[in-house]
């Protein structure tokens, strides 16, 4: 069975995340510090709230540099909501100096017709990529969220995966190598949420085999 290390520093949905990754065939374990990513095949961190404290308690929990260490050794991973924004070099929300894997910055919605983006809408994938496997080119997922990155830089353009409208385009997944993102979250967005977290798992099997 797959092992899947959810990341708990405090800010996440993990009782959802759990459930939706042990239905789709994970062995989960949460990990509330190094030690408990060892023999891991993939890491999640999931997400809700700002970047700052969730920064600091990655910081306290000994988190931040075996996460990019997992990140640069193109292991599986998947940031969700927060998780993603996380991804990058900081956040406009209240300033928190994030992860730095991707080159741009978390910023406030542009011309959102009302904040916090709260539902479903749809995700325009740009590129086929295995995360979306079996999932319909513009198929709606369930959004909660004020803020969402906006990749920089020359590889801009290969990092992001999919947009969102709401109000004008955000960038709503991300993905190089082994790492994904997502802004939604799939362990609410129904089925179709299932098969993405079910493809994570499957990814991370193959990598592991």
């Amino acid at each position: 069975m797959t092992r899947v290390a959810v990341v708990d520093y405090g800010a996440g949905n993990l009782v959802s995340i759990d459930e939706a990754l042990r239905a789709a065939g994970a062995d989960v374990v949460l990990a509330h510090g190094e030690a408990d990513m060892e023999g891991a095949d993939a890491v999640v961190v999931p997400g809700v709230g700002a970047a700052r404290p969730a920064m600091d308690r990655l910081r306290r929990r000994g988190l931040v540099d075996p996460i990019r260490r997992w990140i640069a050794a193109d292991r599986p991973f998947l940031g969700i909501c927060l998780g993603m924004q996380l991804l990058f070099e900081g956040s406009d929300e209240d300033g928190a100096r994030t992860l730095g894997v991707f080159e741009g910055r978390t910023v406030r919605l542009v011309g959102a017709p009302r904040l916090p983006h709260i539902g479903w809408n749809t995700v325009r994938r740009g590129r086929e990529h295995p995360l979306f496997a079996g999932v319909a080119p513009d198929a709606p997922f369930y959004f909660v969220h004020s803020y969402a990155p906006a990749p920089a830089g020359p590889a801009a353009a290969n990092v992001t995966l999919a947009t969102t409208d709401h109000g004008s385009d955000f960038v709503s997944a991300v993905a190089s190598g082994r790492l994904a993102g997502v802004q939604f979250h799939p362990e609410r967005s129904g089925r179709d949420g299932r098969v993405v977290l079910a493809n994570f798992v499957a990814l991370a099997a193959r990598a592991a085999s």
